[in-house]
């Protein structure tokens, strides 16, 4: 992986159109959409976040992730992001970790082989 691009936004159906729209804008692999209810939900916009993770060159993901912002954004649902370039490949298994409890990553298994 070349880059790592994270979008963070309020809502399922909102992360969904996200991921949609990144993946149209350049040739970039959707990884993960991971979900979290913050402790203070209540106060929230909407009370679920979901972050948006998506891999590809450099300038792929940044043209996603540009894209993908400018989606949240005008749906005022748009919360945070990052992009990620040049990081360790130790560190990819990172990016594919589903966001599930504890005892379900004893059985995560990484692109390689290696279990988690």
């Amino acid at each position: 992986m070349a880059a790592l691009g994270m979008i963070e936004v309020y809502g399922f159906t909102t992360s969904i159109i996200v991921a949609d729209v990144c993946a149209k804008a350049a040739d970039v692999q959707i990884v993960a959409i991971d979900r979290n209810k913050p402790a203070n939900a209540e106060k929230c916009a909407v009370p679920l976040l979901m972050v948006v993770k998506f891999e590809g060159t450099p300038a792929a993901v940044q043209a996603a992730h540009d894209a993908g912002v400018e989606e949240a954004k005008s749906r005022g649902l748009y919360l945070t992001s990052r992009v990620i370039a040049g990081f360790s490949p130790e560190a990819e298994w990172f990016a594919h970790l589903p966001a599930t409890g504890r005892d379900k990553l004893r059985n995560y298994v990484t692109k390689d082989g290696k279990q988690v």
